[in-house]
């Protein structure tokens, strides 16, 4: 039953838009309600969050343990001491016969900082592997890395959302806005509204792209060449900002010298841009007073995108569009909480507060706090492609908090296959979503509404999710099954269920961090709709806009990185002569988990598809509505054909959201760039033709 109404924020994208939570009396738990005090959306919502509180409702969620049976070879309804106890016996066998490093641990870019810090913790400190990774590994990480090169310091949006319709012009790479994070758009349309321009990258003209000034479509895998080019054309034309570069930079000769080598006509064969556009590009960008880049999982999503993020750093840094007010390089992250998720230690090679595994006095501060001897400390592990590679051969059982591989990992029919040959497998999830079908435990846990916790949003802005609905009883938090699972394997201490008590943990985890949250309460949250880190004490106001006197490195200076464009890792060719290209629909969110559980969401987009250009669907007999079939080296997959002219005729694209014959990731090619470990989800080379 409901309580009160309720602020608290949407489960979905990284936006984190605030709503309130209201009771009702017609059967439903609780009516979204907005909330346009909260200054992120200012109470515009998508029809994702408005529809969230459908998947509370008992006919959608999982409201009880279940157990595969040994008899019926089925999951089948048991006592959460039962369940426990399984996970407990599975997990710690496993450690027993073969090692920690046998025991792995997935998680997710949607659980709440106080759940990412502890089941960091859970890995290292119960369970002491070193085999832990999450699901933001496939969105955020090639930004983070070519933040953390640049930069010294990774934070998605060095600068507030509000700012972004007060600078001269935004480029944005890669991303679909208008169908991603819907609220987010009325910022560009500001922009617009304000005098400023905007320019959009993307191998598709999406709703986003019907919004700008000027529309560059360049072929997937090329957004190297294309920042490449463009920073050719700047020092070529004498639009280097010198005297930032010489005062707040360092490491530009060899940066120039690797862009002078993409010379305008060259990055035009690459990339199908024509000169021209480039041209009006960088005449646009430069000559307003301020600029902002800002990239999605276009350009990171490639096993390249470390290297392609930095380009476009090296392209704001030699503008002077950086470490500036209103200027500045941002990733939009997409995960609700793929921030916080990647800052307090469920990625590989992480600690809480953004600190490095390897770094000495990191491990003695961190152990400090978890009361253990900093030796103990596992080192870094497999990142999550790699970790999932590696399931029933090097990692014999595993645990799975808030993620669905099965659906949203690229080469998606060997991960599923890798999952089947687990010794053993617990899921804690919402729904029995595709993953945990597979699991010999799945345990039902609480969700957004259910539970009080804090989120990270694309800004930095620490945010607290307030609980406003009691969770039915056969259902328990995530911490609470840290708590059990930490005691049955012999650590009664250290790992507490309530969530305000985990983040006072965190806060001192994190102090003197580069993520740093010593300063952050949950009442100083609710009283200042959010605290951006750092925040090192509760005196801070903490930090809405980095790097405006010097950047995070040891000197203060942005470092400029030399990159060079290199192809995709897999190229067309005549057997496979077409480039598939993924990503998301407005209706649908990530693997689908609970989205395609709400009836008005799977009205709006109720299956996968592929877009294709009508020359294209010519060529190989197909018209609107057919079945087509896209073919790569990993697999088929079968989907109704979109024919649209928003498309390269050279490009097909598919959402990712769904299982079975349509399920996009069936396809995708898991080549990892060699710094972030991001696989290539963005371009393969496939073959594409009438089905059947």
């Amino acid at each position: 039953m409901a309580r009160t109404e309720t602020s608290t924020h949407c489960p979905y994208c990284a936006l984190q838009c605030g709503m309130k939570l209201r009771p009702v009396t017609d059967g439903t738990v609780v009516e979204v309600v907005e909330r346009t005090d909260f200054p992120v959306n200012r109470g515009a919502l998508c029809g994702k969050g408005r529809t969230a509180p459908a998947v509370l409702s008992a006919g959608v969620r999982l409201t009880g343990p279940l157990v595969r049976g040994a008899a019926s070879g089925e999951l089948e309804p048991a006592g959460w001491d039962e369940a426990l106890e399984r996970i407990a016996e599975g997990l710690g066998g496993t450690r027993a016969e073969h090692g920690a490093d046998a025991v792995g641990v997935f998680g997710g870019g949607g659980l709440t900082n106080e759940k990412a810090y502890a089941l960091g913790k859970f890995a290292r400190v119960v369970l002491g592997t070193s085999q832990i990774d999450y699901n933001g590994r496939f969105c955020m990480s090639s930004a983070a890395a070519a933040h953390q090169r640049a930069f010294g310091l990774d934070r998605g949006l060095p600068f507030p959302l509000e700012d972004i319709p007060r600078t001269g012009c935004v480029i944005l790479v890669g991303s679909n806005l208008a169908e991603t994070m819907p609220p987010a758009l009325r910022y560009l349309t500001e922009l617009r509204e304000n005098g400023g321009r905007l320019i959009v990258i993307d191998p598709r003209r999406t709703r986003t792209a019907e919004q700008a000034d000027l529309h560059l479509a360049p072929r997937p895998g090329t957004d190297l060449a294309l920042a490449l080019g463009m920073l050719h054309l700047v020092v070529a034309e004498g639009r280097v900002d010198e005297e930032f570069v010489r005062t707040r930079t360092s490491g530009w000769d060899e940066a120039r010298a690797g862009a002078m080598a993409h010379w305008p006509e060259l990055v035009e064969r690459i990339t199908g841009v024509p000169v021209p556009q480039l041209r009006e590009a960088v005449e646009m960008f430069c000559g307003a007073g301020s600029g902002m880049v800002l990239t999605a999982r276009g350009p990171e999503q490639q096993a390249k995108g470390t290297d392609t993020v930095g380009a476009w750093i090296n392209f704001c840094l030699a503008t002077g569009r950086a470490g500036r007010p209103l200027s500045g390089y941002g990733c939009l992250t997409g995960q609700g909480n793929g921030q916080g998720g990647r800052e307090h230690g469920q990625k590989a090679d992480q600690l809480p507060g953004y600190r490095k595994l390897t770094d000495p006095a990191a491990r003695r501060h961190v152990a400090g706090v978890w009361g253990v001897d900093p030796d103990s400390l596992p080192g870094p592990g497999r990142s999550a492609y790699e970790l999932l590679d590696a399931l029933g051969r090097d990692v014999r059982s595993l645990l799975v908090m808030a993620s669905n591989p099965v659906v949203s990992a690229p080469r998606a029919g060997h991960i599923e296959e890798r999952l089947r040959s687990l010794d053993f497998l617990a899921v804690a999830d919402v729904v029995l979503s595709e993953t945990a079908a597979l699991a010999d435990v799945v345990l039902p846990v609480t969700q957004w509404a259910e539970e009080t916790g804090t989120m990270t949003n694309l800004e930095g802005r620490v945010l607290l999710r307030q609980q406003a609905v009691t969770p039915p009883p056969g259902v328990r938090s995530d911490l609470e099954v840290l708590h059990a699972l930490a005691g049955l394997l012999g650590h009664g201490k250290g790992f507490p269920a309530d969530p305000e008590e985990v983040f006072d943990e965190l806060r001192r985890a994190s102090a003197g961090g580069p993520a740093d949250y010593a300063g952050i309460t949950y009442a100083r949250i609710a009283e200042e709709d959010g605290v951006f880190w750092p925040c090192p004490d509760e005196e801070h106001a903490g930090t809405p806009r980095l790097f405006l006197e010097r950047f995070a490195t040891d000197d203060g200076l942005a470092r400029f990185v030399p990159v060079v464009h290199r192809p995709a890792a897999e190229e067309t060719d005549a057997a496979y002569p077409v480039v598939l290209t993924t990503g998301r629909v407005v209706s649908q969110y990530q693997s689908g988990a609970q989205t395609r559980r709400v009836d008005e969401l799977n009205a709006a987009a109720p299956g996968p598809f592929v877009e294709l250009h009508p020359r294209l669907a010519e060529r190989i007999g197909v018209a609107e509505g057919d079945a087509v079939a896209v073919t790569s080296r990993r697999g088929r997959a079968v989907a109704p054909a979109r024919i649209t002219v928003a498309i390269r005729q050279d490009t097909v694209f598919m959402p990712f959201h769904w299982p079975g014959e349509g399920r996009a990731n069936t396809l995708t090619n898991p080549a990892l760039d060699p710094v972030s470990r991001m696989p290539e989800f963005k371009v393969c080379a496939v073959r594409v033709e009438a089905a059947g």
